[in-house]
């Protein structure tokens, strides 16, 4: 059973097409300091886009442009468009939630809400973002995403269980549920194995491959290993004598680790520096 919701204006069963992300002429400040300078990067509709590079080099500020977190910072600065399918998620017509929900985001150190259960974690983003969904339809929801965030035959027994009691593997696939509740079109993740074990990681990553099929995914890592596995296509930044982060080079995974074009990508790649 497919759960079905809708949210203030339009009923909306299903999950919606596949999405283009489209990043335009990207500059990004912080009060006066520039941190990325005219980013542009296409994100395919239905593959696993990996943005890699050393620290500091503008990998997570670019991340959180996509779906308008910069402007959260008192200080943030930003030019250029973010175009999901041709429209401007910055156009001043277009609400901030209308954005968020579109286009989701799991962060780096997994954040339940530790006091509230497994089932409820999962539905809470559908309140914060105004959306609505039938009572009956709200369990089948609940085990949809825990399904496809790789979670459901763990927890099935205990979902009135506190989130926060999890193990952190566990946590962040909980967040990954809780993310796909509200049907995004776009999965933006910041380095969502970093502090996991291996064995977490592994199961992230098919969590990762799966979603793929019906959510464009977009991931920042500094794992090379990781970035090979579950991308199709990267993207290298790159910030060099305290200039702004710029992308030095992008394209298809398999040809940016096997026979990259500029040196400086095949040195990241391979260990050299960073």
């Amino acid at each position: 059973m497919t759960a079905t919701w809708t949210d203030e204006t339009t009923a909306a069963p299903g999950a919606a097409p596949l999405a283009t992300l489209d990043a335009r002429a990207i500059s990004a400040w912080f009060g006066t300091r520039k941190v990325l300078d005219r980013v542009s990067l296409t994100m395919r509709a239905g593959r696993v886009t990996a943005l890699i590079g050393p620290s500091g080099c503008g990998k997570s500020t670019f991340l959180r442009i996509l779906n308008r977190m910069h402007e959260l910072v008192p200080s943030a600065q930003l030019a250029g468009e973010v175009l999901l399918d041709g429209v401007d998620i910055y156009d001043t017509g277009r609400r901030l939630t209308d954005a968020r929900r579109q286009i989701g985001m799991v962060f780096q150190k997994p954040n339940p809400f530790p006091t509230m259960s497994i089932y409820d974690n999962v539905v809470a983003g559908l309140r914060l973002t105004g959306v609505k969904i039938r009572r009956a339809d709200k369990d089948a929801l609940v085990e949809e995403c825990l399904i496809k965030g790789g979670l459901w035959r763990e927890v099935k027994d205990r979902l009135r269980s506190p989130g926060g009691a999890l193990s952190g593997g566990q946590q962040q696939r909980l967040c990954i549920a809780r993310s796909l509740a509200i049907r995004p079109r776009v999965l933006l993740m910041d380095e969502p194995c970093s502090a996991l074990d291996p064995t977490s990681t592994r199961v992230i990553e098919e969590t990762i491959a799966e979603l793929a099929a019906e959510v464009t995914i977009v991931i920042v890592t500094h794992n090379m290993q990781q970035a090979h596995r579950v991308s199709q296509q990267c993207a290298f930044f790159l910030a060099e004598n305290g200039a702004p982060g710029a992308i030095v080079e992008s394209g298809d995974t398999g040809q940016m680790f096997g026979a990259p074009v500029d040196q400086r990508t095949a040195d990241y790649v391979n260990g050299r520096f960073g």
